[in-house]
């Protein structure tokens, strides 16, 4: 089975609310490529790594979390840039890039499948902070000790997590935004929740953490935020009877 890309496009810019969100990068097809689309490749960056092994693939289209013309970078096609957009053009391959919406969307969302991954109930916005769904907050059935949540996060992410504040504090109540999210740590405080997850960390976060008693874990900005688009994939696959490939970059940070 196939899609043609502009069916594609209108699909996945309706569902995911693109014309509402205003975000650092333009969303939706970044780079057009074939018209008709037999195979698809999701991943998290739109990185060379990445790119090659959606050539590999023989894919038509790549999605992705993090794409590229991002606000305030070099308008010049050079080096780096030039090599990623040469591949995509040499071989006909669409790019999309679902930044903010990926990341607020309320079931493919990077922070709704974070949620499902752990086991989080009664998940809410945060209101106040827009876009809304990129902070989110609810809590567990039984609380968990820090500590022990910082194992739970490394046995399902598969990487080390960063624990800051009290550790062996019970939660029960907590907030979270995946990826470079740690400049919510004060909204997650005026919740009164028990701790906050995110990807990343700043030195400012770890005295937050300690000085206001909040329990903070930073995760991984890749690692958190591998499922939003991998569960879009699957959706995609199922919705349109295209082959659709996650493949998964490794990243540290």
């Amino acid at each position: 089975m196939s899609i043609t890309r502009l069916e594609l496009q209108n699909y996945l810019d309706g569902m995911l609310r693109v014309s509402e969100i205003s975000d650092y990068c333009p969303n939706g097809l970044q780079v057009e490529g074939a018209s008709k689309i037999e195979k698809i490749v999701t991943g998290v960056t739109a990185s060379q790594a990445l790119v090659d092994a959606a050539i590999e693939a023989k894919a038509d289209a790549l999605i992705v979390h993090h794409g590229y013309f991002w606000k305030g970078e070099s308008q010049v096609i050079a080096g780096m840039k030039k090599r990623r957009l040469q591949a995509l053009l040499s071989n006909d391959i669409n790019l999309f890039a679902y930044h903010l919406p990926l990341d607020v969307h309320p079931e493919f969302g990077n922070n709704r499948q974070l949620a499902s991954l752990l086991g989080i109930q009664n998940i809410s916005a945060v209101s106040g902070v827009k876009p809304v769904g990129v902070v989110m907050h609810g809590n567990f059935e039984e609380e968990i000790e820090g500590s022990a949540l910082q194992v739970k996060l490394q046995k399902l992410l598969g990487r080390n997590v960063l624990i800051e504040g009290p550790v062996s504090k019970p939660i029960s109540k907590l907030a979270w935004c995946t990826g470079g999210g740690q400049g919510f740590i004060e909204q997650a405080v005026e919740l009164g929740v028990d701790a906050f997850i995110t990807g990343e960390v700043s030195e400012q976060t770890v005295h937050t953490a300690r000085e206001m008693g909040i329990t903070f874990f930073a995760a991984g900005h890749h690692a958190t935020e591998r499922y939003g688009v991998k569960s879009l994939g699957e959706h995609i696959g199922q919705q349109f009877d295209v082959p659709v490939e996650f493949i998964d970059i490794d990243n540290p940070a």
